[in-house]
C-alpha cells in the first residue's frame, strides 16, 4: 500500500466536482485525487510544485488502483474513518472534505446537527444518521473544545479561526498530546493571534498556528509531556 508520496508537479486538472494531479516521483507518475481547496492553491501557485508531500490513501479495485491525497495527516485519517461505514464510498468521503473543514464536521458531529451533513451531495437522512453515529464512536469525538477555549468570544466572533483551532485540536490528540496539555496550550494561542494586526489575522493559516502549537509544545516544559 502506498501511503505517502513526495515528490513534483507533473499536471492538474478538474472532472466535474473532481480534482487531480499527476506527481513525479522516482521518475514515476502518480495519479492522485485530491481536495479542491489543495487543487486551487497549485494551480494559483500558492504551493510550491517541488518537492509536494501528500498523505495518500490506497484503495485497490479489481480493474484499478485509486490514490487519495491530502496535505495533513488528519484528513486522511478522517477519510479512512469515514470509509469504513455503510453506504459511504470514497467520493462522499471526498465530497465531504471538500465542503467543511474537520472542525466544522467535528462540531456537526457532537451537535448532532444532520442539516449540515445532508447539505452534502449524495447524503440523505439516513445516512447523515449513519456518519454522526459512527465517527461519533470511532473517533471518540466527545468534544472538549469548548472547555479548552473556555467559551472564548473572540473565537465565537472568528469562525474561521475557531475552525482552525479545532482542527489543530484534532491534529495534537493524533499526535497523543493529552487534552489537559492542548487546553494551558490554546490560551497562549488564541492570545498570540489577538495580538496580531488585521491584516495578519487575515493571513493566519492552520500551518501557522500548528507551527505555533508546535514550538510551544516543544519549548515550554509546563506544556509537554
Amino acid at each position: 500500500m502506498i501511503s505517502w508520496i513526495k515528490g513534483e508537479l507533473v499536471d492538474l486538472w478538474q472532472t466535474n466536482n473532481k480534482f487531480y494531479i499527476v506527481i513525479n516521483c522516482q521518475d514515476l507518475g502518480y495519479e492522485i485525487q485530491i481536495l479542491e481547496s489543495i487543487y486551487i492553491k497549485l494551480k494559483k501557485k500558492e504551493i510550491p510544485h517541488q518537492n509536494i508531500v501528500f498523505w495518500l490513501k490506497h484503495i485497490k479495485k479489481e480493474d484499478s488502483d485509486l490514490l487519495f491525497g491530502f496535505k495533513e495527516k488528519n484528513q486522511k485519517d478522517f477519510f479512512v474513518e469515514i470509509l469504513k461505514i455503510r453506504g459511504v464510498g470514497s467520493q462522499i468521503g471526498m465530497a465531504l472534505l471538500n465542503k467543511f473543514s474537520i472542525g466544522e464536521i467535528t462540531n456537526a458531529i457532537n451537535t448532532k446537527d444532520k442539516k449540515l451533513i445532508i447539505s452534502v451531495q449524495g447524503i440523505g437522512p439516513k445516512m447523515a444518521e449513519r456518519i454522526i453515529l459512527d465517527l461519533k464512536n470511532s473517533l471518540n469525538m466527545k468534544s472538549t473544545f469548548n472547555e479548552k477555549i473556555n467559551n472564548c468570544n473572540f473565537l465565537n466572533e472568528n469562525q474561521e479561526i475557531n475552525s482552525m483551532l479545532q482542527d489543530i485540536d484534532l491534529t495534537l490528540q493524533s499526535l497523543n498530546y493529552t487534552n489537559n496539555e492542548i487546553k494551558k496550550l490554546f490560551p497562549i494561542l488564541v492570545n498570540e493571534i489577538k495580538n496580531k494586526s488585521i491584516h495578519e489575522k487575515d493571513n493566519i493559516s492552520f500551518e501557522f498556528i500548528l507551527k505555533l502549537a508546535m514550538n510551544h509544545l516543544d519549548n515550554n516544559s509546563n506544556l509537554g509531556r
